[in-house]
């Protein structure tokens, strides 16, 4: 297939797969599928291996020898030994009982409200059966199973995708459509050279893609995966590099170096070694002759924000502007609050520009930043990337929170004036091993250590049992004086699934070894747990906030909070960047269990901002080792790196890259292959690729890297995104 018709074919809209009407095409536009070349990106969470058929006569001695009464999800050959049988056992409620037998034995299968299931097993037909077996009273029984005729030598698939749903998909109607899509495109052809793929011991790109969705055995589903994560993985490092990179740019831009004790005498504490290394990296950045591009990653509480301001100095001190853009309208007038003081003492003039800025304001913003003869800081949101906002000297383009905004709103700010000069900030602090692939087109600094004075906060897990200590711990907090975050992982209620009506409560393979949290403990939810807490919490004033409210609610609610207005912050993660609320002495995160370890130590962060003592608490009733091993590594380190670390072996970096986390809103379901970086072997390669790529062909220009451009351009337009 040549390229251009590869590529063609990738981008045609959903319908072009056979079989994808436009109802499923809307089904499918809601979990962010459009193209045909999604439906092949849309991998499954996990998959049913249905490979190893075995005897009942074996179910029933694992079950013995397991000693829970319960089998591991199985396949058998049965054959149905009488006509089935259906009652309605209560409204509403209909059973149908069959009777199955292999030459080992006999079993019971009970399908739930599926009386149809009647015509089609008939007497001496045979059926895979697959799922987990139980003896009741020295009788086997299987409730729900799932079933497929059966023929000797017949193509029944050894492994079975589970792919992630919305409302108006099934897991056959995805299948189809996946399917329909590899015929049409033979799985979206291949781009590397056939040098790379021999060298790197790779396998060609339509069989990993037919094998991530179909596989044909376990090592070919390994193989698979391998492939597609050192393509994501190379190609968004190159996409950074090719795309974003501005390393060699020449900056009109030249801001003398400065002496910065006027600054570091305006600011009423010593600033630490870190932050010095920072603001010295950024300095002789500044005064280099070519435009910075830096990101400054630092842990919770870190202080990048005073690094930042000493950037903002020496740009405004050689005359020039400078732009601070945060992602939320309370995180900007949050900076704003605590810049305008120190610029005043300064000498020079801060403004703040957000979406609800009145009309006679934005005409004296907009003629202060045109005329340029005196340099300002202009701090606020998206805003600033409005066409009328426009700036005669802007030297410095600051991005807090980048991770929040797309690569295009982040590139408009910075081409707001020729030459600018960009910082970057981030609270992740992200694994050395990360850095190639999260800042491929970045200089980096870190800030690794805490600010002197700053109390470290006491960290606990207690279970459902604590609940009564609990509420009286939130009234003994706000009886003094403070206020408390209340964090939950859903913003409505999930109902829990029946047993055997989830695929993914008896997948047997993950596709990164992790299937996620306990299914059967339900998610509380925001909405639901805040009407709880008011008739539970008398005394205190409750409240919630969560990402589904439009943004001047959200804004309200926690400008709300920040004033003492709310005692009682019941939130889902929308609070884990970016709040700074001093009087906020503790944290409570409900079902912590769903909650990665990065995320958990971002949320920890948002207490221990004031004098007073503060506490952090995770409530969980789970019995997963992966999640209490989580929980423990959190309650004995405060270190932000070390926690990134022990959440890349544990979870791969899909938490740590702000990707898709174990925490899901209702409705949101995808899981990145990115999560594959945990895999060193993949991004040793990958290292090595990129370095001989750019090595040779830095802007990939030659003809033998064309396919391989198409695809960098490709990924670098899908990037591009929005805000969060």
């Amino acid at each position: 297939m040549a390229v251009g018709s590869a590529v063609e074919k990738l981008n045609m809209p959903v319908t072009a797969a056979k079989g994808v009407g436009p109802a499923r095409a809307a089904a499918f536009s809601r979990v962010g599928v459009t193209t045909v070349g999604d439906l092949l990106r849309y991998y499954p969470r996990a998959y049913q291996n249905r490979e190893h058929v075995r005897t009942l006569a074996e179910i029933r001695g694992s079950i013995n020898a397991g000693g829970t009464g319960r089998s591991e999800p199985v396949s058998s050959v049965l054959a149905v030994a009488s006509e089935p049988m259906s009652r309605m056992i209560r409204r509403g409620m209909t059973i149908t009982k069959i009777r199955l037998f292999d030459e080992t034995g006999t079993c019971e299968a009970t399908f739930f409200n599926q009386p149809y299931v009647r015509d089609n097993f008939r007497t001496g037909a045979q059926f895979r059966i697959w799922g987990r077996f139980e003896l009741e009273k020295s009788r086997l029984t299987i409730n729900s199973p799932v079933w497929e005729p059966y023929v000797e030598g017949g193509d029944l698939l050894p492994i079975v995708p589970v792919y992630p749903l919305t409302r108006g998909l099934t897991q056959k109607a995805v299948a189809q459509s996946v399917a329909a899509a590899i015929s049409m495109t033979g799985g979206g052809g291949e781009y590397l050279p056939e040098e790379v793929l021999s060298r790197l011991s790779l396998p060609t790109h339509s069989y990993a893609v037919r094998n991530i969705h179909f596989p044909e055995s376990v090592e070919a589903l390994g193989a698979a995966k391998d492939r597609l994560s050192f393509d994501e993985l190379l190609l968004t490092s190159l996409s950074l590099s090719v795309s974003g990179g501005r390393r060699n740019e020449l900056s009109k831009t030249v801001v003398p170096k400065t002496d910065t004790a006027p600054f570091t005498g305006a600011i009423p504490f010593t600033l630490t070694a870190s932050q010095k290394r920072a603001i010295a990296e950024i300095g002789a950045d500044l005064s280099g002759g070519k435009v910075m591009n830096r990101i400054l990653v630092g842990d919770v509480g870190s202080g990048k924000t005073v690094v930042a301001a000493a950037a903002a100095y020496f740009t405004m001190k050689a005359g020039y502007s400078v732009a601070l853009m945060a992602p939320t309208e309370i995180l900007a007038t949050q900076h704003f609050s605590d810049l305008s003081a120190l610029f005043d003492r300064l000498g020079y003039k801060c403004f703040l520009l957000t979406g609800s800025t009145g009309a006679a304001k934005r005409r004296e913003i907009s003629a202060a930043i045109a005329d340029g003869s005196v340099p300002v800081l202009l701090i606020g949101t998206h805003a600033l990337i409005s066409p009328d906002v426009t700036f005669s000297r802007l030297g410095l383009a600051i991005i807090d929170e980048q991770h929040r905004f797309g690569v295009m709103q982040r590139a408009a700010l910075a081409e707001k004036t020729e030459g600018v000069h960009t910082l970057v900030m981030s609270a992740t602090p992200i694994p050395r091993t990360l850095s190639l692939i999260a800042y491929g087109n970045l200089d980096v600094s870190r800030l690794d250590e805490l600010p002197s004075g700053r109390q470290p906060v006491d960290t606990f897990a207690v279970d459902e049992s604590y609940r009564k200590r609990l509420n009286a711990f939130i009234e003994k907090q706000v009886g003094e004086g403070h206020q408390v975050y209340v964090v939950c992982p859903a913003v409505e209620e999930s109902p829990v699934p029946e047993k055997g009506d989830d695929p993914l409560e008896m997948a047997d393979i993950s596709l990164f070894d992790l299937i996620g949290p306990d299914p059967e403990l339900p998610m509380k939810s925001a909405v639901e747990y805040s009407e709880r807490l008011k008739n539970e919490l008398k005394n205190c004033r409750v409240s919630f906030v969560h990402g589904r409210m439009k943004p001047a609610e959200k804004d309200a609610v926690m400008t709300a909070f920040a004033r003492g207005e709310i005692d009682v912050l019941v939130s889902t993660t929308v609070i884990e960047v970016g709040v700074n609320v001093p009087n906020a002495t503790l944290m409570i995160v409900e079902n912590a269990e769903r909650f990665g370890l990065s995320q958990l130590h971002q949320l920890r962060g948002r207490v221990g901002r004031g004098p007073a003592k503060s506490y952090f608490v995770m409530v969980s009733d789970s019995k997963g080792e992966k999640a209490k091993d989580r929980i423990e590594t959190l309650k004995r380190s405060r270190d932000g790196y070390k926690i990134a670390e022990a959440d890349l072996r544990q979870r791969g970096p899909g938490d740590i890259l702000s990707e898709n986390s174990v925490v899901r809103q209702h409705g949101q379901s995808t899981l990145s292959l990115i999560r594959a970086l945990s895999d060193s072997a993949i991004t040793d390669k990958v290292t090595e690729c990129v370095t001989r790529i750019l090595g040779d062909d830095p802007t990939l220009e030659k003809p033998e890297n064309e396919k391989l451009r198409d695809r960098v351009l490709a990924m670098a337009k899908r990037s591009s995104g929005t805000v969060n």
